[in-house]
């Protein structure tokens, strides 16, 4: 296998999990401080699917740090195989909930103009906008990963 930025066990990839998981942190804190957020069905999605992505990479970051501390190598087909289809899974619920929550944002905030409380439109659209650099840090994961199990 080839080792490309990104590679699990290195320190780029260790800098990828971590800024997936500060983005669903940062995502999931901005909208579970505003106040109705339930009334919402993508919302709540949103939240479960951004909670799944900070679960699986902070794992994944843990991984890599001990990688990284006992110089070890991540590379072996059947882990890069799981973190193939880990990552693309959470990449889709993670694309699929900052979609429909944007969507939502849309309509009723901007479309219909039916936000009278002006903080909290502001958290649903920073929330939203950071589930998106969630994803394309998730993406960027994923195609690394592909790549490898591609190329091994």
């Amino acid at each position: 296998m080839i080792d490309i930025p990104g590679t699990p066990g290195t320190l780029t990839g260790l800098v990828l999990r971590i800024s997936q998981c500060v983005f669903a942190a940062g995502s999931i804190s901005y909208m579970v401080t505003s106040g109705g957020f339930f009334n919402f069905t993508s919302f709540c999605y949103l939240i479960a699917a951004m909670a799944l992505q900070l679960i699986w990479s902070f794992g994944l970051a843990i991984l890599d740090t001990f990688a990284l501390v006992r110089k070890k190598t991540l590379l072996s087909p059947v882990l890069i195989s799981l973190f193939v289809v880990g990552d693309w899974v959470t990449a889709t619920l993670s694309l699929a909930g900052a979609s429909s929550s944007a969507g939502i944002t849309v309509l009723y905030f901007v479309d219909l103009g039916s936000c009278s409380f002006e903080a909290e439109c502001w958290r649903y659209q920073l929330s939203v906008a950071l589930a998106f650099l969630c994803w394309i840090t998730i993406a960027i994961s994923s195609l690394t990963t592909l790549w490898l199990l591609a190329s091994g």
